[in-house]
């Protein structure tokens, strides 16, 4: 699903009254002046938010010739012009800052999310993100992550239910957990059970839980745990995985593998905007 104009537009609005504030104290020297320039990726990586320049120059309210030069998703090298833009040259510096911290953050982690992906090198395993995003910047880090190949998790605690240790401690025990949530919830919202030792695992599959999270567990023992979960339960792998471990999973069996450090150790891709 690409960014919405509709959807992004208040999020973007409230980052230029935080960045322009009562208006920007240098723009009397730029009224009336034309300009014109290019976003250029000066590392390698994958592009990510190309629309967001075309976004921020809507609501600024005028109009600007802007054209990206690559597709969203795309893979280039270092030095590669990826966007071009010519109008009120106010209205370009106005946008400028924001573009450009929004645009790298995006593409840094639809990078890093490709990289996890072509790493682990198993199609038939699904790469997720998880809640570990900027506050107030989730649907963007989480676009990035469609962007570089990956999947979504939960866009909130709406989305699914999750049990840890301190839910079901709460209860009484892991199998009481899973039956009261299937009645509050209905049968429609899946419960997603986060399993750190084999007794958990077989709780969770006698309670009919819907997905089963092997947490912080080695390959072998991931290997070993999958023989046991029944047709209709998924599975997902999720702790201490990094780039530098991340292939001596592939081939283990499960549907997921979700990565804390594709949103919350971000290394921006460096793009800039050169007037021409």
């Amino acid at each position: 699903m690409p960014l919405s104009y509709k959807r992004v537009a208040p999020d973007l609005q409230r980052f230029l009254d935080e960045d322009l504030g009562r208006g920007d104290l240098t723009a009397p020297l730029l009224t009336g002046r034309k300009g014109a320039g290019v976003y250029l990726a000066k590392t390698a990586g994958v592009i990510a938010g190309l629309q967001i320049p075309e976004f921020l120059y809507q609501l600024l309210g005028t109009k600007i010739s802007y054209h990206p030069l690559v597709q969203e998703g795309q893979s280039v090298s270092a030095g590669t012009p990826i966007a071009e833009a010519a109008g009120d040259l106010a209205i370009l510096l106005a946008a400028e800052r924001l573009s450009l911290n929004l645009m790298q953050r995006l593409s840094g982690i639809a990078t890093a999310t490709k990289q996890a992906v072509d790493t682990l090198a198993d199609p038939s395993i699904q790469i997720l993100d998880t809640r570990k995003t900027a506050p107030g910047l989730r649907q963007f880090d989480k676009y990035a992550v469609r962007v570089g190949g990956g999947v979504n998790h939960r866009l909130g605690l709406d989305d699914m239910a999750m049990l840890k240790d301190n839910h079901w401690a709460a209860v009484g025990n892991l199998s009481q957990a899973i039956q009261l949530l299937h009645q509050v919830n209905g049968p429609t919202k899946m419960i997603e059970v986060e399993c750190e030792s084999l007794a958990q695992v077989n709780q969770a599959i006698q309670a009919h839980a819907d997905i089963i999270m092997f947490d912080n567990q080695t390959p072998d023992t991931v290997k070993a745990w999958q023989q046991l979960i029944p047709a209709g339960i998924q599975t997902e792998i999720s702790g201490g995985i990094e780039l530098s471990n991340l292939h001596d999973y592939a081939g283990c069996g499960v549907n997921f593998l979700s990565l804390g450090y594709l949103t919350n150790r971000v290394v921006n891709l460096d793009i800039s905007f050169n007037q021409r």
